[in-house]
């Protein structure tokens, strides 16, 4: 496995939407083209499956040195409501667009630490959206917690608004790891907000963990898990530290790179891991997830109803997702659009009665095949060409891309189709790779994605 790591440890995207961002055609994109798709495109969904709403909440106390989002560190509460307002207006825009209310299926506040925010405001946001909004029959409305300031008041609060999931943000229980991501929380907070959850009839819970921090070790891995078990989250997401400081700036270099788990270092970790969540009753989920038999996630993957978006994996899939906020991503299916990622901008854009929409990108015949394939890879690790319309021009080519995964069974290579195999999940991002015409056709000058390994 350590040859294995070395050979196909190299820059790729982790697929949350193709084509990425990077390879958007920004110049022939316009906010009109992407008014006019969604338009359509809300017109098919709305009424046969609902909408997804993301909803981006930056603000944050401290910086956390692995984290890679559109965040603003501040201690000044004062920046709630001004933010709130904006985000309200925005969704106001939306509605405007769409002349009928939207029908919420899925919602998710992530940040930033959407928990930065006081109860109180966070349920004005929601009363805002839902004056003009309906929630699905079948809705699931989640938010992403900090253990450190998760309040039973958060926690009761926007249950009372029909949030039945959240994911707590866990890394590493190791205290020297904790300093080096400025992210200290000692695990009797994580546990008093996972069991506070529960008490409130929340039927999903998460831990995020994550592999291949600096000073981390086999053994810290090993004890994280083995306190995380003890909890019995729902659902875990096991993921490998991107380090992209290059993207990030200095919210990234709070260590030196010296510092950090060599590329075999971390599929141990990465191996051991996954090897004592799986012992623990866990089952493999996608990539980097883990989930119990009775969540959700587990669930939709065995009806395959599983999908995969710019808010990671979800249990069910809607053909329209709009972010609010700054830096949020909506999609379309046909369209992507992103939003300006600076709040001063944001507020410009809001006062103006605009959408805050600065680049996007309309996709292409072929770029509606290939996402189909690569989301087929993210969420079953299978894809097919069976039927003539999963074909295309390029297939031949990308399947000879493919045959050195196939000699390292990593994939069995059929005459219509593409199977993952146990081994090869790990490296699931290098499946995709071959699929991703628009990086093929232009490889980038410099690194833009992390590593897949």
């Amino acid at each position: 496995m350590c040859t294995l790591t070395s050979k196909y440890n190299v820059a790729g995207p982790r697929y949350t939407s193709y084509p990425t961002v990077p390879y958007w055609q920004n110049e022939t994109f316009s906010l009109n083209a992407w008014k006019e798709t969604l338009y359509h495109s809300f017109k098919e969904s709305n009424r046969k499956e609902g909408i997804s709403l993301y909803i981006h909440l930056p603000f944050c106390e401290s910086m956390c040195t692995f984290c890679g989002c559109n965040k603003r560190i501040t201690k000044n509460h004062n920046v709630e409501i001004p933010y709130i307002e904006a985000l309200i207006q925005e969704f106001k825009l939306y509605y405007e667009l769409f002349k009928e209310a939207p029908i919420i299926k899925q919602l998710h506040l992530g940040g930033g630490t959407p928990t930065f925010f006081s109860p109180e405001h966070l349920s004005r946001l929601l009363n805002g959206i839902f004056s003009i909004a309906k929630k699905s029959a079948n809705y699931e409305f989640s938010f992403e917690g900090h253990p450190n300031n998760t309040t039973t008041a958060h926690l009761k609060t926007l249950a009372n608004h029909g949030f039945k999931r959240v994911c707590y943000g866990v890394q590493d229980y190791n205290l020297t790891v904790q300093r080096a991501i400025n992210r200290v929380q000692p695990f009797k907070n994580v546990e008093k907000a996972t069991l506070a959850a529960r008490k409130l009839g929340y039927t999903s819970v998460g831990h995020d963990i994550i592999y291949g921090l600096p000073f981390q070790t086999e053994a810290d891995v090993i004890n994280t898990i083995e306190k995380t078990i003890l909890l019995r989250p729902d659902r875990i997401a096991f993921y490998s530290y991107a380090h992209v400081p290059w993207i990030k700036g200095n919210g990234q270099r709070g260590f030196k790179d010296s510092d950090l788990p060599s590329a075999h270092q971390k599929n141990e970790q990465y191996k051991i891991g996954k090897q004592k969540l799986i012992e623990a009753g866990y089952v493999e989920i996608g990539m980097d997830h883990f989930a119990l038999k009775t969540d959700s996630l587990y669930k939709a993957q065995k009806t395959e109803q599983i999908h995969r978006n710019f808010m990671g994996y979800n249990s069910s899939k809607t053909q329209v997702m709009v972010g609010l906020g700054v830096s949020s991503i909506s999609d379309s299916w046909y369209s992507f659009a992103q939003n300006v990622k600076t709040i001063e901008a944001y507020y410009t854009k809001i006062n103006s009665n605009t959408l805050p929409v600065y680049r996007g990108h309309i996709l292409t015949e072929e770029d509606l095949v290939i996402r189909q394939h690569i989301l087929n890879l993210m969420c079953k690790f299978e894809t097919s060409w069976e039927h003539e319309s999963q074909y295309f021009a390029e297939l031949p080519d990308v399947l000879i891309k493919l045959k050195p995964l196939e000699e390292d069974k990593l994939i069995e290579l059929n005459r219509k189709n593409i199977i993952v195999t146990d081994k090869g999940r790990a490296f699931v991002r290098n499946v995709c790779l071959p699929f991703d015409l628009r990086l093929q056709r232009k490889k980038p000058d410099t690194q833009l994605f992390s590593m897949t390994v």
